[in-house]
């Protein structure tokens, strides 16, 4: 039985600047990353591989360079890296993309059952949470969201339990498998890989799939299958405050500058 995990190459946004004048990411000389929800998926599906004995499989949609990400997964441990790699994926929202990764999944059951797919609960070059709940949907899968804890699976009888963590509280949600499982940080610790991983990974498969293995309908994937349309992305303004020092690189002294700022204009009692 298959345990899934589904992994996205995505710019890391600590990086990413905005054009100014078109108003598009800059994406020269960023580098890539694998989204880091995506990896506590990931690390979960090789849990389960060890534990319960699943064959680890890792899926990724994406243009010929994320091919990196899923040599990275083969160096964690999955037996099977998948890039769904089509120009006529291209440009596709979440609608467009769960089409493509459930039917990725579907086919990978005609080589044996999928008992559970891993993802992150969202990205974040898009943190719109839906491809995960949109796969479900399509395969017709249990959904749980929102997952901290794997607290039991039975094997035999086709059953998983799990906490999810929600606003102030947890719950605690059984469901039947196939299932498919959005992840958050708090679930695990990835692992890095071994030297000798890596290079045993440099050298292994990565198989890749276009539409004409999925052979799905033209007008459901890419931008014809996407009603989202991005007309602009930018900056939000600053109507008033101000940036003081670099609290991430220096908190000690951006707090002394606040307590600075804060006495000159008579607003910190002392």
């Amino acid at each position: 039985m298959y345990v899934v995990a589904c992994i996205k190459q995505v710019p890391d946004t600590t990086q990413v600047q905005i054009d100014p004048v078109t108003n598009t990411l800059v994406r020269d000389g960023i580098p890539f990353i694998i989204n880091p929800y995506d990896t506590h998926a990931l690390e979960e599906s090789l849990r389960m591989k060890g534990r319960y004995g699943f064959k680890a499989a890792a899926l990724s949609m994406g243009p010929p360079n994320a091919e990196a990400a899923l040599r990275k997964a083969l160096a964690l441990g999955v037996d099977e890296a998948i890039l769904l790699s089509d120009r006529a994926f291209g440009g596709a929202d979440t609608l467009s993309t769960s089409n493509v990764l459930a039917a990725a999944i579907s086919k990978l059951a005609q080589d044996d059952e999928v008992g559970i797919v891993f993802c992150g609960k969202q990205t974040i070059d898009g943190d719109t949470a839906q491809v995960g709940p949109g796969i479900a949907i399509r395969l017709g899968f249990s959904q749980l969201t929102l997952v901290d804890r794997i607290e039991h699976l039975d094997f035999l009888a086709k059953k998983i339990r799990v906490r999810r963590k929600l606003e102030g509280r947890y719950e605690i949600v059984e469901a039947k498998l196939p299932a498919m499982i959005t992840v958050v940080r708090e679930l695990n610790r990835p692992r890095y890989p071994t030297v000798p991983m890596r290079l045993k990974a440099s050298k292994g498969e990565v198989r890749v799939w276009d539409n004409s293995e999925l052979k799905l309908d033209p007008n459901s994937i890419g931008l014809k299958g996407s009603p989202t349309w991005v007309s602009r992305i930018f900056s939000p303004e600053r109507s008033k405050g101000e940036m003081l020092g670099d609290g991430l690189n220096d908190p000690k002294g951006t707090a002394r500058l606040l307590v600075e700022r804060l006495l000159a204009r008579d607003m910190l009692a002392v």
